[in-house]
């Protein structure tokens, strides 16, 4: 337990570092721990540490996972590609889906989710480096997609999420999410009330985060490789 409470410690004083850097509110970022394909045991050790907001890649992990974990206040987040003839169980059991890309995803989502609960946070999903194996909606087709998934009244359509592609030097990562905080900004000006921008991972949350990142997604740096 100690080493991921260290580990979410280091990385909370990285966020606060980065914020502040960039004259940013540290608290206007969430920590959201990437636990695919690790054991309950590390999820519940994180959870001792503080850790809260949890994504999941597989829909079936997903809901294992949640099943195993239900003595725990845990708030799911799907970050993974999402079928069609899988939203039923997200709908009922995720607090968030980052990975809208298509509307007829987004329409099953609303048309599933139960009336007790809230509606659904959603992200659309921007393939900002237009990368044919990559998940997303290309930016000439965002607003329209966001114009529909905005119509839909389970969901809530809260802002932009995107999965650059792998890049090491700081300047072209900041460059990426630059144009994903741009294209947000855009869709804000058109009237969309957005409040997030889902993006950056263990190996570039700073550059996200100086771009204006909302929630990143840290997996390797909070639980160690993948086996």
């Amino acid at each position: 337990m100690t080493q991921i409470r260290d580990r979410l410690r280091i990385i909370g004083a990285n966020i606060k570092q980065y914020a502040e850097e960039n004259q940013r509110n540290p608290e206007d970022i969430q920590l959201l721990a990437v636990s695919k394909r690790h054991p309950e045991t590390m999820i519940r050790e994180a959870f001792a540490a503080g850790q809260t907001a949890f994504g999941e890649n597989y829909v079936q992990e997903l809901l294992d996972k949640a099943d195993a974990l239900n003595d725990l206040p845990l708030e799911w987040h799907f970050i993974g590609p999402l079928q069609s003839n899988k939203t039923r169980k997200i709908a009922q059991i995720a607090s968030w889906v980052h990975t809208i890309d298509r509307l007829k995803i987004a329409k099953r989502l609303s048309e599933q989710r139960p009336h007790e609960l809230p509606p659904l946070s959603v992200c659309i999903q921007l393939n900002i480096s237009g990368e044919a194996s990559k998940s997303g909606v290309m930016l000439d087709e965002l607003a329209e997609l966001a114009t529909e998934v905005n119509k839909l009244d389970r969901l809530t359509l809260r802002g932009l999420m995107a999965i650059p592609a792998p890049e090491t030097d700081f300047n072209k990562q900041r460059h990426v999410f630059a144009q994903v905080r741009q294209a947000q900004q855009n869709l804000i000006e058109q009237g969309f009330q957005f409040d997030t921008l889902s993006m950056g991972m263990s190996n570039d949350m700073q550059a996200a985060i100086a771009e204006g990142a909302s929630i990143v997604r840290i997996g390797t740096a909070i639980f160690g490789k993948r086996d």
